[in-house]
């Protein structure tokens, strides 16, 4: 009944995502939320399988299309896109407690909660759940596992008040590095289950479309894939967790990361070069949670994370100021041409970061009325009696 509903609400979703792409400027308007829930009701007069499910299922998914249309003519988000089965399996329920839905705990780690047309349904009870929450939402990863997400936004956490700050730099070979000397990363798959992982890749392309065999090494190969990603966001709750209560202020390279995952595969015309080397790097920045890193320190450290622009500072001795491209001797090694200074390359940088840096080496403007030029070297926390070193290469 669960991936009924699930069903139903994908299906309603598509078709409100047909009716939207329809739409042309010399056609009538697209139908809003009350035209589409006026037409839900004519269709489950006409179609039984249709009237069989929940109807607030289904017209939740049309509120929450809705939502989603609202936020896009906003610019907030982007368009709402085709929901395909297997990948979006969840629905949502809103209602007040005691109303449309309720919940209720059993034991210690155990809950119930009531779903339409299916009745009281246990979960495991990870945490206390608020009085305020109106909405939860039952969803199915590709490894089949089921989950339960109450709605509810909790308050930032506060930071110590000692006004200290830190520097992050994130990275492929270190995760996260910060100002303070330290180094996390995360915890990806063990040895055994990449090689596991490995086997069963080579025996899906093996496997016969359509076939159970192939059914069962996919769902084999997202449950290693799951695990994998559910320990990549324990790593990344637990240390923005850490850092936000333990800095007031967190300060971060400002990386775009979808430019930096764009595909080298180019065109038939004008082929792309080093394609699997492209493409293994992207993998790896995905596998390092810059992102996820970035949207909860955001969310937990609220007005406490800035962004610094990234260029040079891997390359940029802390110590004296000086620029090249040479004080980068290997991933791991950083030591300044100018002065001898040595340090783990990547700690370097998250030094840099935290005194706010942004460094193109290009000289500073020596009228003090001018605006500073753009990217020079120019600290958050005040003036700097040193002058970066120019490079050859262009900014």
């Amino acid at each position: 009944m669960l991936l009924e509903h699930c069903a139903h609400a994908r299906y309603v979703w598509n078709l409100a995502v047909e009716q939207h792409l329809h739409w042309r400027p010399e056609r009538v308007s697209a139908p809003g939320y009350a035209e589409q829930s006026r037409q839900l009701t004519e269709a489950r007069r006409e179609f039984a399988w249709l009237a069989a499910g929940s109807q607030t299922v289904r017209q939740q998914a049309l509120r929450d299309f809705a939502q989603a249309m609202a936020n896009f003519f906003a610019g907030t988000l982007r368009r709402p896109r085709w929901r395909k089965a297997g990948v979006h399996e969840g629905f949502r329920i809103v209602g007040h407690r005691g109303a449309h839905w309720d919940v209720r705990r059993l034991t210690r780690n155990v809950g119930e909660v009531r779903i339409p047309k299916v009745g009281w349904v246990r979960f495991r009870w990870s945490r206390p759940i608020p009085e305020s929450v109106k909405s939860f939402r039952v969803n199915r990863d590709r490894a089949g596992r089921w989950h339960v997400a109450f709605a509810v936004i909790p308050p930032p956490i506060d930071g110590p008040g000692t006004g200290e700050v830190v520097g992050v730099d994130r990275g492929v070979a270190v995760s996260a590095a910060l100002s303070t000397g330290e180094m996390s990363s995360v915890p990806g798959l063990r040895e055994t289950e990449a090689e596991r992982l490995g086997r069963l890749q080579r025996r899906l392309a093996r496997a016969a479309p359509g076939s159970n065999r192939r059914r069962r090494i996919k769902t084999a190969i997202a449950r290693l894939k799951a695990r994998q990603t559910d320990r990549r966001k324990d790593w990344a709750e637990k240390t923005s967790t850490d850092l936000a209560r333990r800095f007031d202020l967190i300060r971060l390279e400002d990386l775009k990361i979808g430019n930096m995952v764009r595909s080298a595969r180019g065109t038939i015309t004008a082929p792309g070069v080093n394609v699997r080397a492209k493409a293994g790097l992207n993998r790896s920045i995905h596998a390092a949670g810059w992102g996820h890193l970035a949207r909860r320190l955001e969310h937990k450290a609220a007005d406490r994370v800035e962004k610094i622009h990234p260029a040079y500072t891997s390359q940029t001795c802390h110590a004296c100021g000086h620029c090249a491209a040479d004080n980068r001797e290997s991933q791991a090694v950083f030591r300044c041409r100018a002065c001898g200074h040595t340090d783990h390359a990547d700690v370097n940088a998250a030094k840099n970061i935290a005194v706010g840096r942004t460094v193109t080496c290009l000289p500073r403007p020596t009228n003090p009325d001018r605006p500073p030029v753009r990217g020079a070297l120019q600290p958050l926390g005040g003036a700097v009696n040193r002058e970066p070193q120019p490079v050859l290469s262009s900014v």
